[in-house]
């Protein structure tokens, strides 16, 4: 999905793609989740393990091989025992729970056939293979529907067991590209309002390379500074920055994968995007907007209320005037253009909520020259200061007046 990052006025530098490319893999590689112990712990497991599995080989030597292939068929199994174990680590409790029914049902519907078969006159050694190949089978179909189906579990109607699960831990928070650009959610985390797991998705980090990787050197910036975002949260003690590895290849939009991702990790979602915070919310997601979250932060005003503005421009109806608070919210008065280019008191009619903002309309009464004024500059005053006294007399006329001759 293509999407324009670019914003008016800003310099880059020239990043090479090289360098974006050693940046991303250096700084951001996927981080494995805890598991037990520390490194050296499962190292010693596992040590032990293959051993055992060596030695039974070396001792037992099935299926009449010799000692040292024996061994060596050990050594093998135990290493596609790691590789299995370390790809279950990565699946969800749901899909393990779906995957362990399914497996026991189809081994239970295989046994079921295979009473069935054995009332049969099948010749033994076909009964055989048939009864070994619809164990295999149903074994296999049970494991693999059940983990596909797994996420569609309620783990909360199970009661006291899996009943807090969902309030208890953390739900991990799926970073969007436009928030990474955009720079605030790293104030938010130093600020400890957002803790736990953040997950950047590849397709996402992607994305990101592709903006820094840009010929727009607006674009590049931009993407140089989502990777010094997320080098920035990673390097915080309270945050766990994880890069996932997961991706839909059948989903060619960014936004969509993202939602089909959170719905698998029964995530959060932080974006700026509004399209993108409407669509999740429709579909039962959680989602944290940090647009909403600085327009909750913006100060109240109430109807009725005083302040002081600057009138920068004038507005789109008559005698409309337009002015900004510090944080950018936009004030409209009504008569406010006769005062533009001046600091002026206006009293506030109303405030509008939009989807872009906070929006203040105010009016602004010329009635009042004590309280509507301009500071007159220094030069001015200083002359004003320094004329006489007398400055109330009517000046005499230079030119004779003939009448009075």
């Amino acid at each position: 999905m293509a999407r324009s990052y670019a914003r008016p006025g800003q310099t880059s530098d020239p990043p090479g793609s090289e360098f974006n490319r050693a940046k991303t893999n250096a700084e951001f590689g996927y981080r494995r989740d805890v598991r037990f112990g520390s490194w050296w712990d499962q190292l010693v497991v596992r040590l032990v393990f293959s051993s055992a599995c060596v030695a039974a080989g070396y001792h037992f030597h099935p299926f009449g091989l010799s000692r040292a292939v024996a061994a060596i068929v050990g050594l093998l199994f135990s290493i596609s025992v790691f590789l299995f174990e370390i790809r279950l680590q990565r699946a969800s409790l749901r899909r393990l729970i779906g995957a362990a029914v399914g497996s026991i049902l189809g081994i239970v519907g295989a046994y079921l056939m295979g009473l069935v078969l054995d009332r049969t006159t099948i010749p033994e050694d076909s009964r055989s293979f048939l009864d070994i190949g619809v164990l295999l089978v149903m074994t296999y179909i049970g494991l693999v529907l059940g983990a596909r189906k797994g996420d569609m579990l309620n783990l909360q109607a199970l009661g006291g067991l899996f009943g807090n699960e969902k309030g208890n831990r953390r739900q991990p928070k799926l970073l969007d590209t436009s928030v990474i650009i955009d720079g605030r959610v790293a104030d938010i985390c130093e600020a400890y309002f957002l803790e736990g797991v953040l997950v950047v998705p590849q397709f996402v980090l992607r994305e990101l390379q592709l903006v820094a990787d840009s010929a727009d050197g607006m674009k590049r910036q931009r993407g140089r500074r989502g990777l010094e975002v997320l080098q920035r949260m990673q390097k915080m003690p309270h945050l766990e920055v994880e890069v996932s590895e997961d991706d839909f290849p059948q989903i060619a939009e960014v936004d969509l994968k993202l939602i089909e991702l959170a719905k698998r990790y029964d995530a959060k979602i932080v974006t700026n995007d509004y399209n993108l915070n409407k669509v999740a919310t429709l579909q039962g997601l959680d989602v944290l907007n940090v647009n909403q979250l600085a327009n909750a932060l913006k100060p109240v005003v109430l109807p009725g209320e005083a302040m002081r503005v600057f009138i920068l421009r004038e507005g789109k109806e008559y005698n409309q005037g337009v002015a900004y608070l510090d944080d950018g919210t936009m004030v409209v008065i009504d008569g406010g253009r006769r005062a533009i280019n001046k600091t002026v008191d206006i009293i506030v009619t109303s405030v509008h909520q939009t989807t872009a903002g906070k929006m203040i309309f105010g009016r602004y009464d010329d009635r009042e020259p004590s309280r509507n004024h301009v500071t007159q500059p220094v030069e001015a005053a200083g002359r004003s200061a320094e004329a006489p006294s007398t400055a109330e007399r009517l000046p005499r006329s230079v030119v004779p007046d003939p009448s009075q001759s």
